[in-house]
């Protein structure tokens, strides 16, 4: 890990910054580059650009054209050439504008990155990381604001994890970089340079666990389950349901592959509710996967069947449409009405 990065306006030896998400990213990269000579950063307009959202700002002009690389728009030689260099012992973090930019990609990661090490029965390590935008909320045009995750997360061989706070931007994907799997990290896109997911990073703090999910809020009456720009969605409901007198616990997944479900297991034999939350469309997704193992877990301590509030069965709709595909904490309060009235 590299040394602390103690900058503060009140106090130059502080490791307390207050960081929005898309500086948490760019500060963990740095720290990442700082620590192993042998990451590197590589994308369509990471360099001198910085990136379409701004992450990687300045890694260029630091650490040089050789470990910032600006790729041509070609998301499979982008990914194809991270896979050789990963066997040849880098430790590539591949940079996707957009979620929807990906699929062309796809061959790659699923036939060759995410089988390597078991095709050569652990003889190969591929330490890959693919940073991807994901979510809508941001009125974009068609193919810039997309859930995917879902896809990514059943093909074996791959680790899928989301941040949702700037705590976490800073340190996943670090430990994204540090793990000797291939990882997938869905950044939500809309709140990069959001003050609402702003917070106090210390960057000398012990991190969560990678593979973790983790309680944000506590609560008696049903659990919320999210991950991204969900969790948001859900404090805020969980905030509102509050002053009507119910109390919801906030559980944010972090992790989508490996799933970590046990905390969630625990609250809902607490709790006896589920109410499960993402952009993504229902059809054969994450919410549905947890829908399926909490029923399994947890079938004599429900109240209710698990409820889903998610994008709908479509293509991602116009941007004068988004608000009516994405959940809000109107449809978040009303499966929790429907759920408390079962």
């Amino acid at each position: 890990m590299a040394a602390p990065v103690k900058t503060s306006v009140d106090d130059p030896t502080s490791t307390v910054r207050s960081l929005t998400i898309g500086k948490a990213l760019n500060l963990g990269l740095r720290a990442a580059m700082e620590a192993d000579d042998k990451v590197i950063v590589m994308g369509e307009d990471v360099g001198k650009l910085g990136g379409v959202f701004r992450i990687t700002d300045g890694l260029q002009k630091d650490f040089g054209e050789q470990r910032v690389l600006d790729t041509p728009l070609a998301e499979s030689g982008i990914i194809g050439t991270a896979v050789g260099l990963a066997v040849r012992g880098f430790r590539p973090v591949c940079e996707i504008q957009f979620e929807g930019f990906i699929f062309p990609g796809f061959d790659q990661i699923s036939s060759q990155l995410a089988k390597l090490h078991y095709r050569t029965q652990g003889e190969i390590k591929v330490p890959v990381v693919i940073r991807v935008p994901f979510g809508g909320g941001i009125g974009a045009v068609e193919h810039h604001s997309e859930s995917p995750e879902s896809l990514f997360a059943h093909i074996a061989g791959l680790r899928v994890v989301s941040c949702s706070n700037a705590v976490d931007a800073y340190w996943m994907i670090q430990q994204a970089i540090r793990c000797d799997d291939p990882v997938l990290l869905f950044e939500p896109k809309r709140l990069y340079h959001s003050a609402a997911a702003k917070a106090d990073v210390d960057t000398a703090a012990t991190p969560d666990p990678l593979f973790a999910s983790r309680t944000v809020r506590e609560g008696s009456a049903a659990t919320l389950v999210a991950y991204g720009p969900s969790v948001k969605v859900c404090l805020d409901a969980a905030a509102a349901a509050q002053e009507e007198g119910t109390s919801l616990e906030v559980i944010d997944l972090r992790t989508l592959s490996p799933l970590d479900l046990e905390p969630v297991f625990e609250s809902v034999r607490r709790t006896g509710r589920l109410i499960t939350v993402s952009e993504a469309q229902p059809e054969s997704s994450i919410t549905s996967e947890i829908a399926a193992r909490v029923q399994q877990e947890c079938f004599y301590s429900l109240e209710a069947p698990v409820l889903r509030v998610t994008g709908f069965d479509t293509p991602y709709p116009p941007a004068k449409l988004e608000e009516h595909f994405l959940p809000d904490l109107d449809r978040v309060l009303h499966a929790v009405d429907r759920s408390l009235a079962w």
